[in-house]
């Protein structure tokens, strides 16, 4: 018979922000150590895992169905909900599938097009995004920063406005500042709840500019964070983005975070340790990007801890290992009891 301590349910709470492939390589790995409701004994380290998703995106299929139904865009919560979903090469092979041709449906994902369709039938974008996860029973959930229709608008270091995420990615102009389009946007309750109960917030990695700091725009999100109790991790990007963050350092990252948000709320830093190979240095320096130096310093200086980890995946292009990363998050900060 299993004791009382050996059948209680883990206790950790994981929020996870940003938007990208990053956010959904985070909740990739995470998601393997997710406790399952319902079942005992309950050994996974992780009690709940939730992610919150940018809305800012204008580009590609998302961009489309925004500007045709009105609807938030729905690209990177498809990819987180592919992400945490129980068995992501058959339902999730699904959402991903793009069409190649066809009026008005080449370019679309499935996912897309469903998540528009559901949102049509319910009237209620977030609805739509419970009621889709459901059927890919995912390890977690997922919600949008926001349910309001944002446009992202940046100011450039020549003094340029440009609006539109797409716009600015294209930029390859140096941004002094981000804001969001109207600026007084209403959170989803269940993100601030999420926020005020976790035990540990994740922050990246992921685009800046324009899929990290929009999440922390929005009215209410920066404040609940900088007042949490929770220990709160920034995993630093690898690279560089041309323009965007062009000779950033990793600390030059918190503080526009710092700066967009006025809170001081970054607890440890997570980077990686592993030298990019000289191949893939070259493919990058050829696109003006280059490793994100760790600037332990400044970090110093500034007060942040940070913490180094092999978490580096190298093949034609450069990623974080999900399951590297997912260890060592859980290493450093939840089974070595350094949650606050």
């Amino acid at each position: 018979m299993k004791t009382s301590e050996e059948r209680r349910a883990p206790s950790y709470r994981v929020v996870a922000l940003g938007g990208g492939t990053g956010l959904s390589t985070v909740l990739r790995g995470l998601k393997e150590h997710v406790a399952e409701r319902g079942k005992l004994p309950l050994t996974k380290p992780i009690a709940d895992l939730t992610a919150v998703v940018t809305v800012t995106d204008d580009g590609g299929s998302s961009g489309r169905l925004r500007r045709e139904y009105r609807v938030l865009p729905p690209g990177d919560i498809r990819n987180c909900m592919v992400a945490l979903s129980r068995n992501e090469h058959l339902l999730g092979d699904l959402f991903q599938y793009r069409f190649p041709a066809g009026r008005g449906l080449a370019g679309h994902s499935f996912g897309n097009l469903f998540l528009t369709a559901l949102t049509n039938v319910t009237g209620d974008f977030p609805r739509a995004v419970q009621l889709s996860a459901q059927v890919l029973a995912i390890r977690g959930r997922i919600y949008p920063s926001t349910a309001q229709n944002v446009t992202l608008q940046a100011e450039l270091a020549d003094g340029r406005t440009v609006a539109g995420e797409t716009n600015i990615s294209r930029s390859r102009k140096r941004i002094a500042r981000v804001r969001l389009v109207p600026r007084r946007v209403r959170p989803l309750p269940e993100v601030l709840a999420a926020l005020r109960e976790a035990d540990l917030i994740l922050i990246g990695p992921g685009s800046l500019y324009t899929s990290v700091i929009p999440n922390l725009l929005v009215q209410e999100v920066a404040e609940v964070i900088a007042n949490s109790s929770a220990t709160r991790v920034y995993i630093a990007n690898l690279m560089t983005q041309p323009g965007e963050t062009q000779r950033y350092s990793v600390a030059d990252h918190v503080r526009a975070i710092y700066e967009h948000t006025r809170h001081r709320f970054i607890d440890c830093v997570v980077i990686n340790r592993t030298p990019v190979k000289t191949r893939l240095l070259k493919r990058y320096a050829a696109q003006r990007a280059e490793p994100v130096d760790p600037s332990f310093t400044e970090l110093d200086a500034m007060g942040v801890k940070y913490v180094l980890g092999d978490i580096l995946q190298q093949g034609k292009v450069v990623r974080h290992d999900q399951e590297r990363l997912a260890g060592l998050l859980l290493d450093r900060f939840v089974r070595a009891g350094a949650l606050r």
